[in-house]
């Protein structure tokens, strides 16, 4: 381990060249205010010299609006405060960190990961943190902060080296951001990004927060494996032995905490009891009462969000309650507090990033670009498409750390694009979020990484950033091909990739 942090690789070197010049990036409010100002910029220049582009959906003559004249402007000023309110991730955000909020807070979340590794037997600890990591991303921001720390403690008992215990937890939490076997916030966040960029097209095109979920379940399973193989054959012989002893006190799970977790554990149960009671009868409250489908037009699907939130939210308070953490009504009320403040600086991103979107449907740019796009790409087999989708996606996350940043502003160039060559909205969401979650671990814009850097230096003083990079990124290389592979595969067996959502329109 001393040789590698003396004798830097070439990799090092690249990848600190990477965060210097990510660091040199503005703040992603500044970042939208830009991409605000380009746009209204491309507007004229668009508008003026009368730029058209002939929608093949409908044959229709799309015209390149200017923004910047007298009523440009005037629409500009009266709709800001509505395109803000009405931005989708806005209330979809706030409203499921109330139930993630209140799981976090309550030490419900850090209490079941602690748990479930604690009891585990030893030949299968490994792929169940792994496992779990891959799975705590359900729970908002809970598994990269607390898995790491305990994954360290993990490992100095099965005598390994604690920092890669912490970057194991760290890359399979991150770069398997967007897999789960259950619909979590993400999914919920990704499609109302998608909705809109959808309506650009076609409004008769359903979208779902489930449109991902068969690949997704399969893409658990494989970076299950894939993170496993990269952990026991490259990062622990990397990182040997551990000989100094544990700086960090071993603080296991309490028996009232147990007691706790179990009760939470069953009134969770119990809720999707109920939500189960609810949906599987024909004549089910959560089905489409004229249909019955519980994916097209449902109660469900319309109300992901605040089911979403009641899940988090019964286990989160029963456990508070239980465990002493929230004695009171004021207490419940200080950690809803605290968990929106957090989103501070979300709020203030969606503001910009609503006008942006707005300006980009104004304008009429995204369609023209769109139809140019497909115009370039038009011929072209869905492999090329695919990989260059995973390519562009994967490197705009090496500067950019936010994942719905990132497709607020690649959602209204892809999908229309990509339905205007037959793709479905659900398979090119799905290409985004793979190549967005396969440079998570590796991305100094992340704001987790100095978090890790500092669970690090606890056990190894002078580890520098390059460091852990150097070992994180094996599971970011290791996850880009299998998951790249999977993905073409099931393109090319034509599968659906979640509950409504085919590969190509009218599938």
């Amino acid at each position: 381990m001393e040789q590698t942090t003396k004798k830097r690789s070439i990799m090092d070197k690249f990848l600190d060249i990477i965060e210097k010049s990510g660091n040199k990036l503005p703040d992603p409010v500044v970042i939208f205010i830009s991409l605000c100002a380009i746009i209204l910029s491309a507007s004229f220049i668009a508008g003026t010299m009368g730029v058209t582009a002939v929608n093949p959906a409908d044959g229709k003559v799309v015209k390149a609006v200017n923004l910047l004249n007298a009523e440009g402007i005037a629409r500009i000023i009266s709709e800001a405060v509505t395109n803000f309110a009405t931005f989708p991730p806005l209330g979809l955000v706030l409203v499921v960190m109330i139930g993630v909020g209140i799981g976090e807070k309550t030490g419900y979340f850090e209490t079941l990961m602690k748990y479930t590794i604690e009891k585990t037997p030893k030949k299968i600890i490994i792929p169940i943190i792994i496992f779990v990591a891959i799975m705590g991303n359900a729970a908002g921001d809970a598994a990269p902060i607390v898995l790491p720390p305990i994954a360290a403690l993990v490992f100095i008992k099965l005598g390994y080296h604690p920092i890669a215990g912490l970057v194991m937890a760290y890359a399979a939490s991150l770069g398997g951001f967007s897999a789960s076997l259950v619909i979590g916030m993400t999914d919920a966040l990704m499609v109302s990004f998608t909705e809109p960029a959808t309506k650009l097209i076609d409004g008769s095109v359903q979208v779902n927060a489930a449109m991902n979920y068969y690949f997704l379940c399969a893409s658990t399973v494989l970076l299950l494996f894939v993170a496993w193989y990269i952990t026991t054959k490259i990062t622990i012989p990397r990182f040997g032995s551990y000989k100094e002893g544990s700086t960090v006190e071993d603080a296991g799970v309490t028996e009232k905490e147990r007691k706790a977790m179990i009760v939470a554990n069953l009134s969770l149960l119990a809720i999707m009891a109920l939500f189960a009671f609810l949906a599987i009868p024909e004549n089910g409250l959560l089905r489409n009462a004229e249909t019955g489908s519980l994916i097209q037009d449902s109660p469900l699907m319309k109300g992901i969000v605040p089911l979403i939130t009641v899940l988090f939210l019964v286990p989160g308070i029963v456990y508070g309650i239980m465990a002493g953490t929230m004695r009171s009504s004021k207490k419940f009320a200080e950690m809803l507090a605290d968990s929106m403040s957090s989103m501070g600086s979300f709020i203030v991103i969606v503001f910009f990033a609503a006008q942006m979107l707005a300006f980009f449907t104004w304008s009429n740019l995204g369609t023209i670009l769109a139809i140019k796009g497909a115009e370039l790409l038009e011929g072209q087999n869905g492999f090329i498409l695919i990989i260059g989708i995973l390519i562009l996606s994967a490197g705009i996350n090496m500067l950019m750390g936010s994942a719905s940043a990132k497709w607020a502003i690649l959602a209204p160039i892809l999908i229309p694009m990509m339905m205007l060559l037959g793709f479905h909205p659900a398979f090119t969401q799905v290409i985004y979020r793979v190549g967005d979650s396969i440079t998570n671990p590796i991305t100094p814009m992340m704001p987790y990484m100095p978090l890790l850097l500092s669970f690090a230096q606890k056990y190894q003083k002078d580890i520098g950033l390059g460091t852990l990079i150097a070992a994180l990124m094996p599971y970011s290389i290791g996850f880009a091909i299998f998951w790249t592979l999977l993905l073409l595969g099931w393109f090319y067996f034509g599968l659906p990739v979640g509950p409504g959502g085919p590969i190509h329109l009218g599938g």
